[in-house]
């Protein structure tokens, strides 16, 4: 799926479930039109049956919301049992080192294996690739990347993405501008990257060629500030990152997720609506909030005051992708691929 060009003054809301099942109150709380998709943990899965009932379910009730997961592979993999356990992305590099077509012909598999096996549950999206470079420093991305340069990055995350594609699923680069070269976990603290300008255009490398390609559908921003640039926001509420770079000059016309808005990183802005606020005015469209109801909530009265103001509302259920079709010979194919190498 290519890049896609959207209303970017649109914007809407990504929230969470409890557990296995929609909860009486969840069927009310998803009901809500500022609500524009779901993302799903291990706790909302127990088997491919148990995740396609809750898909079915939940796109009875809103056909619109486009259903998300973390399905990076390695140690974020959100459905385990029952599904291929796919690789951390680094496994890539010294495959590639030695033989790059080789390489680029596994990572497409396993962008396909993993993008049929979300679908074929009922889910539509895993924000996936990871576009970060390693620098062998960071505590959160690590063995996520695909690898220690830009040209092994956007080659395999490349490759990833055209089996994503393969498979009718849409891709989501992370973390913008990149995330890898900062030591402290954005879920937990507020990382601050003060390389200059020079050198953070190593890390868009990947995002760059990417979008110049139009195989991004959609961007998330670090929750992380880059001095150089803007040093009062982190990327995810910087207009300057947001408007300038990755609108204006990058020429990107796909959706802006932020990350999610109750992670530390986040937290200096202010409140949940506050949160909300700052997104929206830096220019984000999808406002991704996880493991908190109250502020959820908040987060989507923001979005709904900010949509009777004028703002337009998003619908992101062409991100859905196509109609699932079965295709047991390449699953099979596919599996026999990661074993071979992994």
């Amino acid at each position: 799926m290519s890049q896609p060009v959207i209303n970017c003054s649109a914007v809407g809301v990504i929230a969470d479930l409890e557990g296995l099942s929609l909860t009486a109150a969840e069927r009310e709380f998803i009901q809500q039109p500022a609500l524009s998709g779901l993302i799903f943990f291990a706790r909302n899965y127990q088997s491919p049956q148990q995740l396609t009932e809750l898909t079915s379910e939940i796109l009875a009730l809103r056909p619109d919301l486009l259903l998300c997961v973390d399905q990076e592979g390695g140690r974020v993999q959100r459905f385990r049992d029952g599904f291929s356990r796919l690789p951390a992305m680094m496994a890539l590099e010294p495959l590639y080192q030695a033989n790059s077509a080789e390489a680029l012909t596994v990572a497409r598999n396993l962008g396909w294996l993993m993008a049929y096996e979300v679908r074929r549950c009922g889910v539509h999206l895993s924000f996936a690739p990871v576009l970060d470079i390693e620098r062998d420093c960071s505590k959160v991305i690590g063995d996520r990347a695909f690898g220690h340069s830009a040209e092994a990055v956007t080659a395999l995350a490349g490759a990833f993405i055209a089996g994503m594609a393969a498979a009718g699923m849409a891709a989501v680069g992370k973390h913008f501008p990149g995330h890898g070269a900062v030591v402290a976990d954005s879920h937990l603290e507020l990382p601050q990257d003060d390389r200059p300008l020079a050198e953070l255009n190593t890390d868009l490398q990947p995002f760059r060629d990417l979008i110049a390609a139009r195989q991004i559908a959609g961007i998330m921003p670090a929750h992380v500030i880059y001095s150089a640039v803007d040093a009062d926001n982190t990327a995810g509420f910087s207009s300057h990152w947001l408007q300038q770079i990755l609108r204006a000059q990058m020429n990107f016309s796909g959706v802006i997720f932020s990350d999610d808005l109750t992670m530390a990183g986040a937290a200096s802005v202010g409140s949940y609506a506050e949160r909300a606020q700052a997104a929206i005015a830096a220019g984000a469209n999808a406002l991704v909030v996880c493991n908190n109801r109250d502020g959820a909530q908040q987060v989507l009265e923001a979005v709904a005051q900010a949509q009777n103001a004028g703002q337009q509302a998003l619908s992101l259920q062409y991100m859905q992708g196509p109609a699932f079709r079965e295709d047991d010979d390449r699953h099979l194919q596919a599996q026999a691929t990661l074993s071979a190498y992994f």
